[in-house]
């Protein structure tokens, strides 16, 4: 048995669209939710069996939610499997993805009975008011402003229509994920405001996409909706904001910061941790994930007291990589020496207040860009790099440190 939960639009026969309507024709019969006298004849008069028989005592309950109301109307679905072998479709108001809180238990709970089934978006309540003039096929962006609404009906179709974005998976879609996160870095450390935010603005939206796909994945199995993502992140926001939502008094940026780290102990996934360093993730670039471990030590006492200390513990770890090169130049140890300069650089940043991570890439830009001079430079003498000796080289570098500074 395939059961299809279908979306039947704002509840006007007239705004049912047609991939619904075929849905449910195809389908041998159906269980309509909520839906209104007016629509549930227009549905039988186009040839949609409805199975009254199957019908929940209280629909509302199965639309919201309710464990025991879904649990109830799955196991009548499973029964009647027995004498009747037809696929079915349970029609929703909206669209299934965005105005049926039960769609995930729902989905669960027919998994759990080995039950296949397929989702059928239709149009969103929330554009009841402009559906009269909304055409089935979204306006081109130029003609129309879409709503979030708008945006998770597009993603749904895109899971339905297009065969690459079928075909994804949350493990296919890391390196998209990964790599529109850089672009966003880029786009803000590129801005110029002169040029506006424009670039900024479209990686953003590059960026939201990745979340609204894994969200839709999420939803089609059951485990979470978009609406639970965005009621997670709200509800964590407030209950590690009490100074902004409750009556707690924190007195300054430090105090802030060790009460969001109590809080986030005390929350489920905190007391699963073993260690504070735990949940920064491993993915992260090197620079970056040793400094916020760094952070997580300080904050807990495990720091310098001053800059100098750093600055001493910086020249005896040159001093230690020296003296393994000496002994071994091409020994592991020599790596390891090096790995603990890094790391003690790292901890300069962190104790002056510089973004590791970022100082790097401005290093490799600036690098690129004097670089990149030095080979033009060359070339207007018809000649390549290759060509220059040393002592050319390092004039071109000097003089690229000063034209191409910036």
């Amino acid at each position: 048995m395939l059961v299809k939960i279908v979306g039947l639009g704002p509840g006007d026969p007239r705004l049912l669209t047609l991939g619904s309507l075929d849905a449910l024709r195809a389908a041998g019969r159906a269980i309509a939710l909520l839906a209104p006298r007016e629509l549930v004849d227009y549905l039988r008069d186009a040839g949609v069996e409805i199975a009254s028989d199957l019908a929940p005592a209280d629909d509302a309950l199965v639309v919201r939610g309710s464990t025991d109301a879904v649990s109830t109307l799955c196991a009548s679905i499973d029964a009647s499997r027995e004498s009747d072998a037809r696929d079915l479709a349970i029609a929703v108001l909206g669209n299934p993805l965005s105005d049926f809180p039960g769609l995930p238990p729902l989905l669960r709970a027919l998994d759990a009975r080995r039950i296949r089934t397929e989702i059928v978006p239709g149009m969103p309540r929330a554009t009841l008011s402009e559906s009269v003039a909304m055409p089935l096929v979204p306006l081109p962006p130029q003609s129309a402003r879409y709503s979030w609404e708008d945006l998770i009906e597009i993603m749904a179709r895109l899971r339905l229509g297009c065969p690459w974005d079928r075909e994804q998976t949350h493990r296919s879609l890391i390196p998209y994920l990964i790599e529109e996160t850089y672009e966003v870095v880029e786009a803000i450390e590129q801005a110029a405001p002169e040029h506006g935010m424009e670039h900024l603005c479209e990686e953003l939206g590059d960026l939201l996409l990745q979340i609204v796909f894994h969200s839709q994945l999420a939803t089609e199995t059951g485990a979470f909706t978009i609406a639970d993502v965005i009621d997670s992140l709200a509800n964590k926001m407030v209950r590690r904001h009490p100074h902004v939502f409750a009556d707690a008094v924190i007195e300054d940026v430090d105090a802030q910061w060790r009460s969001w780290e109590r809080l986030k102990a005390e929350e489920a996934t905190g007391r699963r941790r073993r260690s504070r360093l735990e949940g920064i993730p491993r993915r992260l670039g090197a620079l970056q994930r040793g400094q916020r471990m760094q952070e997580k030590a300080a904050r807990v006492g495990f720091d310098w007291p001053g800059v100098d200390g750093v600055l001493d513990k910086l020249v005896e770890e040159v001093r230690e990589l020296a003296q393994a090169r000496e002994k071994a130049p091409n020994d592991e140890h020599v790596r390891e020496e090096l790995g603990d300069v890094f790391f003690t650089l790292v901890n300069l940043a962190r104790v002056i207040h510089v973004d590791a991570e970022g100082a790097m890439r401005e290093a490799n830009e600036k690098f690129l860009r004097r670089f990149a001079y030095m080979e033009r430079r060359a070339a207007e003498q018809q000649k390549a790099l290759t060509d220059l000796d040393l002592s050319q080289l390092e004039e071109l570098w000097q003089e690229a440190k000063t034209v191409a500074a910036r």
